[in-house]
């Protein structure tokens, strides 16, 4: 079974950028949807964005322009790229296959000035 691991959160200031990464223990070549969620305290887990083997991307409404993902299987990697990050970006932030049946440790987003 694969195993992701996020990276690269962080706190930065409204209006900066993030890249996150998602590093896969195995292949993704295969895995038809990998996706990135996010949870806030208080919050309904959400999904933010997913990408489909063939490329194909969804993005939930409040990121829709500002965040990016993308997928390297050669790397076996996944990427979230977030521009124009406002403080309700803040979250905690996961990265699986979807949908996911288990949740790793996230990684961190803290937007604030």
């Amino acid at each position: 079974q694969v195993q992701f691991v996020e990276s690269g959160g962080g706190l930065v200031q409204p209006g900066g950028s993030l890249r996150l990464s998602c590093a896969a223990s195995g292949s993704i070549f295969s895995i038809a949807t990998l996706g990135w969620h996010r949870q806030a305290p208080g919050k309904q887990r959400e999904l933010v964005a997913q990408i489909t083997r063939g490329g194909f991307t969804y993005y939930a409404d409040s990121v829709k322009g500002r965040f990016t993902i993308s997928r390297d299987n050669a790397k076996n990697t996944v990427y979230l790229q977030m521009n124009s990050l406002k403080p309700e970006d803040t979250a905690l932030y996961y990265c699986n296959k979807v949908p996911i049946s288990n949740w790793g440790q996230g990684t961190q987003v803290t937007v604030s000035s």
